[in-house]
């Protein structure tokens, strides 16, 4: 096998240093601090929980046994879902007085599901999926020569397949922190996206229209973590746009690309290529598959991972501060970016993002894990004809949306839905704010 040059490729990284930190960044620092809002949300929490029933377990590979991250369970005729964790696992809380409908289980490449919710226990469900294998019909595909030209021809065909003029989008955003299983932070908000032509360099631009957050750090054992990027880090996944955050002419011979079984989607045909760095490749780089539409070789979804088998080096990507008597270990980092089509032409729709941290004082003998998640999803789009590239009052990518979030002292805009629940679905706090949302749009 060719010895490819280690030494070239950390001069290639060296050289584009936003390669790697296209990973979120773990920011912590001491702190004692208390939100009255904390108690007071918690205690709403509590209270709203008691007419329903939780159902937990995993999501898992039928053959492989292999946890299937971000797949989506949903209640049937419901806007109740979730998606599974970093460890293939799912909280699913749903109402007393729907417990007679069934739950429908998808992933990416996978056969569905459906599974009355009288057949879940509480705790300890497995649920495995299968494989989805599709046998693309050959006319009008021309089939690529091998994975690695179908992945190019993918990143290459930015100006055909998607939306080249420039846009304006309205996202809902949400960042979630939790220590073990517990909600320790909550941050949410609208935000308004300038999004520019997929086949400029010109980075898009985004202003905050609403947010709020609670965030208790009783739950916190002193330590509070911010993640650094906000909306910037969901925006950035979006792999077409920003290919430099993951593929790179220099770095893409530092991956092995293979075709996995070919599946369908939303009723298209689908290519699945799988990749991963080849195994004489020291620095972390991504691995993953990448879900190709077999007609137009558009990228439609992706799901990857950070290779974090380098401890010392991956977390030098994440954590920009911290106390001295504090290790922090990250255990897993996880990417999710799907795309809509409207009129052929495709455009960044949702993106979820999940990080794992183990963190350990010094002379203490146990250590917390920490799990963090961001999600962003487009909830409406428009052409801009306004010329405006960059708004007044724009976000900076370093932005910690926690500390630019006010609480909840928005009520109007909030309405009813005045507390967050985060094991319901991005799509359900939408549709709750619906009104709202329409009426910022406009």
């Amino acid at each position: 096998m060719h010895q490819y040059n280690i030494i070239m490729l950390k001069e290639i990284l060296i050289k584009n240093p936003k390669f790697l930190i296209f990973s979120l960044i773990l920011i912590l620092s001491v702190g004692f601090h208390h939100n009255a809002n904390a108690t007071i949300l918690q205690e709403e929490i509590k209270q709203n929980i008691q007419s329903y029933t939780e159902f937990k377990g995993v999501v898992i590979d039928s053959k492989t046994k292999s946890p299937l991250i971000f797949a989506d369970i949903t209640v049937n005729s419901t806007n109740i879902r979730t998606v599974t964790n970093t460890e293939g696992k799912f909280l699913l809380k749903v109402p007393s007085n729907l417990l007679d409908k069934k739950i429908t289980v998808s992933f990416l490449g996978y056969e569905k599901r459906e599974i009355p919710l009288k057949e879940l226990k509480s705790n300890n469900n497995k649920i495995a999926l299968n494989v989805s294998i599709t046998e693309l019909i050959q006319v009008k595909i021309k089939v690529p020569k091998d994975a690695v030209s179908l992945v190019k021809a993918a990143l290459n065909k930015e100006s055909e397949n998607y939306y080249n003029d420039q846009a304006l989008m309205t996202g809902f955003y949400r960042e979630t922190i939790k220590k073990r299983s517990k909600n320790a932070s909550l941050s949410e908000a609208v935000v308004e996206i300038y999004k520019q032509p997929y086949s400029s360099r010109t980075k898009d631009a985004i202003k905050l229209i609403k947010s709020r957050k609670n965030t208790n750090y009783s739950r916190l054992d002193t330590i509070a973590l911010k993640l650094q990027g906000g909306p910037f880090s969901a925006l950035y996944s979006d792999i077409i746009k920003y290919p430099e955050y993951i593929f790179t002419k220099e770095t893409l011979p530092y991956y092995d690309f293979k075709f996995e079984a070919s599946t369908q989607i939303n009723d298209r045909q689908v290519y699945v290529v799988k990749f991963e760095q080849l195994p004489n490749v020291v620095s972390a780089l991504y691995y993953g598959k990448l879900f190709i539409d077999a007609q137009t070789f558009a990228l439609t979804s992706a799901i990857y991972s950070l290779n974090i088998e380098n401890k010392n080096e991956a977390v030098q990507l994440f954590v920009r501060k911290k106390p001295n008597r504090v290790k922090v270990e990250p255990l897993k980092a996880v990417y999710r970016v799907d795309y809509k089509t409207i009129n052929g032409k495709w455009y960044y729709g949702y993106s979820n993002i999940q990080l794992a941290f183990k963190v350990k004082w010094k002379n203490k003998l146990f250590s917390s894990n920490y799990y963090l998640s961001i999600e962003m999803a487009i909830t409406n789009w428009k052409k801009n004809t306004t010329g405006i590239i960059k708004p007044k009052n724009n976000l900076k990518p370093s932005i910690i949306l926690s500390d630019k979030a006010s609480g909840f002292s928005d009520p109007e805009f909030w309405g009813e839905y005045n507390i967050i629940e985060p094991e319901k679905s991005i799509e359900s706090a939408i549709k709750k704010i619906a009104k709202q949302l329409k009426r910022e749009q406009n």
